[in-house]
């Protein structure tokens, strides 16, 4: 995800936060608790708060830190070996529908720490998107959006409103394009995961799914291609020309060269110049660091023509407890972290960190943001700003993890089928239904696969 480095970390790489006993298996009264967030400085807030729930439970803590990247196949080498953790944290929706699939998730015990911590204090949509077949699978902990990001001020000057619709998104992309400064700076590049990401977003908002409940591949459909459409639309009349990817559109967008563009959550801080190495470049961002993200306004969830309401992409992580954990240490470990803890975890990184228990809210926008430079976001955005981001999981939408195609859409960020067809008709070598048609066609080759 943008914002978020994975590092090569090897399972046998272990943070004990209680008495340190290197690789041995945990003891009786010891939980292992594998973590996504394992960032060096992320690594240290969680092993001060398992060093915190050591002291108040007695129950020690060995924290390992798994990369993203690497947990397929740590998780396959673990369960064939038996050795499975007690929890693990920051765990991506398909992941966990991943994890569904192969029969090794506790279903029961995420459904009963939600109950005891009050189902009505979660992101419904989070509890929506975490639930299969009437069954909690994980218990949701944060999430990052994927956002609109708009120059106020050029807006205004052109009597634009902000682009929450395609028809409005369209308008102001043709409006303000000129040869100083871009209408949009938007992903094409065929090999970034990024560009999956930035067309789902637009795709979700007009009701394109990959799959329907049958388990037909449906990137062919009339919306699909509508939005296949639209998306080439913007990026080869109104975006910067060349390929563009997660680097060059943040670029574009902080050297004020272009009018808006579709980034993650995890651009907020940088836009408010709290990290030194990506620093907003803009003319006026010389003599005020805050100036981009002052004159910055934000769209969460997005309309299309045929969408029923406004969606948006994002991403939910949770805990998850695997089958055959310590459930009772497990699951006070899991309601720690959601309770006592639970401001902590979200302040390693609140810009890509959304509450998904909305009591969490205004701590939420206090929390200090930024890696170089540490300030609030609320000392930076406006109250409505922080309060629409707060509640954009609640428009949260992805491809296939309702219809638990957890691991298809996994082996889609390895293949990435859409990207390669966007980046074909942008650059005007097929027609909207060509590429819908193309990306239907290798979406189920990929499909076919997963069964072998």
């Amino acid at each position: 995800m943008p914002g978020k480095l994975t590092a090569v970390l090897s399972v046998a790489v272990l943070v004990t936060a209680a008495c340190g006993d290197g690789g041995q298996p945990a003891a009786p009264n010891e939980i292992t608790v594998w973590t996504e967030e394992n960032l060096p400085d992320r690594m240290a807030v969680q092993t001060r708060l398992a060093a915190e729930f050591t002291e108040a439970t007695g129950i020690g803590v060995k924290l390992v830190p798994v990369a993203e990247n690497q947990f397929s196949q740590t998780l396959i080498a673990a369960s064939a070996a038996g050795d499975l953790p007690d929890v693990i944290g920051a765990l991506p929706l398909a992941a966990v529908r991943e994890m569904e699939a192969d029969e090794l998730l506790d279903t029961e015990t995420p459904g009963r720490i939600v109950d005891m911590l009050g189902r009505d204090t979660f992101s419904a949509r989070s509890l929506q998107l975490s639930t299969a077949g009437g069954t909690l699978l994980a218990v949701p902990s944060d999430g990052w959006a994927q956002l609109i990001l708009y120059r106020k001020d050029l807006f205004r000057r052109a009597g634009l409103q902000p682009p929450d619709t395609y028809e409005r998104l369209l308008a102001a992309a043709a409006k303000l394009h000129g040869p100083q400064v871009a209408g949009i700076t938007l992903a094409d590049a065929a090999k970034d995961a990024f560009t999956a990401q930035s067309f789902e977003h637009v795709a979700l908002a007009n009701d394109c799914e990959l799959i329907d409940a049958s388990g037909a591949i449906t990137l062919a459909s009339h919306n699909c291609v509508r939005a296949f459409e639209f998306y080439a639309m913007l990026a080869a009349r109104y975006s910067v020309k060349g390929e563009q990817d997660v680097d060059s559109t943040r670029a574009t967008y902080f050297a004020g060269k272009a009018a808006m563009t579709i980034w993650s959550s995890f651009i907020l801080d940088e836009l408010a110049g709290l990290r030194a190495d990506v620093l907003p470049t803009c003319a006026e961002c010389r003599a005020d660091k805050e100036w981009l993200a002052k004159n910055t306004g934000i769209v969460t969830a997005l309309k299309g023509p045929d969408g029923r309401v406004p969606a948006q992409y994002g991403e939910i992580v949770s805990w998850a407890i695997p089958r055959g954990a310590a459930t009772e240490p497990a699951a006070r470990f899991v309601n720690f972290m959601m309770t006592d803890g639970y401001d902590r975890w979200l302040g390693m990184a609140p810009e890509g960190k959304f509450p998904t228990r909305t009591a969490s809210g205004e701590a939420w926008d206090k929390l200090p943001a930024g890696v170089d430079t540490k300030k609030p976001l609320s000392a930076i955005y406006p109250a409505a700003t922080l309060k629409a981001l707060r509640q954009s999981p609640d428009s949260f939408a992805r491809w296939g993890i309702p219809q638990g195609q957890g691991k298809l859409v996994g082996a889609m960020m390895g293949e990435l089928p859409v990207p390669k067809a966007l980046s074909i008709l942008v650059a005007g070598g097929l027609s909207p239904q060509e590429a819908a048609d193309r990306a239907k066609a290798e979406v189920e080759t990929i499909k076919r696969g997963l069964r072998r």
